[in-house]
């Protein structure tokens, strides 16, 4: 661990630190506006009819999205605070890594989703009993972006 001691070596320190973290960026991951299913669909409403469920045409919730979140938040401000550190407090960087970190959270939930069970009807369509999981085209199209 490094140490500085002095006023205006501290201030120089904490001056170069906030440089880096002025710019007002945040991180967004998930399913971003350009991505759409070959019909032109969005992704992002798909993942929402999916994650809520639709009762109306017989779509029970499977919660990938918000079991993920609920699940792995408390885990991102230490990664932020660690990555900052590791990145000599560039937040970009340190959003681009931890961006891409949850996406992997998101996709492995889509993956680790597996209840409730698809209608036997489903199961027949797809040839396979996995939920969340068709083309694979969703999970692929999970995604992170830094933006100010």
């Amino acid at each position: 661990m490094a140490s500085v001691k002095g006023g205006d070596k501290i201030a120089k320190v904490l001056a170069s630190i906030g440089k880096g973290l002025e710019s007002g960026k945040l991180v967004r991951v998930g399913f971003l506006e350009n991505a759409t299913y070959p019909d032109g669909k969005p992704v992002a409403m798909i993942a929402a009819i999916q994650d809520f469920g639709a009762p109306g045409a017989g779509i029970p919730p499977r919660p990938f999205f918000r079991n993920m979140i609920r699940m792995k938040k408390r885990e991102w401000p230490k990664a932020i605070g660690m990555n900052l550190k590791a990145t000599n407090y560039d937040a970009e960087k340190t959003l681009n890594i931890v961006g891409e970190a949850i996406a992997g959270q998101l996709r492995q939930s889509i993956v680790d989703t597996n209840a409730p069970p698809l209608a036997q009807s489903t199961i027949k369509r797809k040839g396979h009993a996995k939920p969340l999981v068709d083309t694979g085209h969703m999970l692929a199209s999970v995604d992170h972006e830094v933006k100010t």
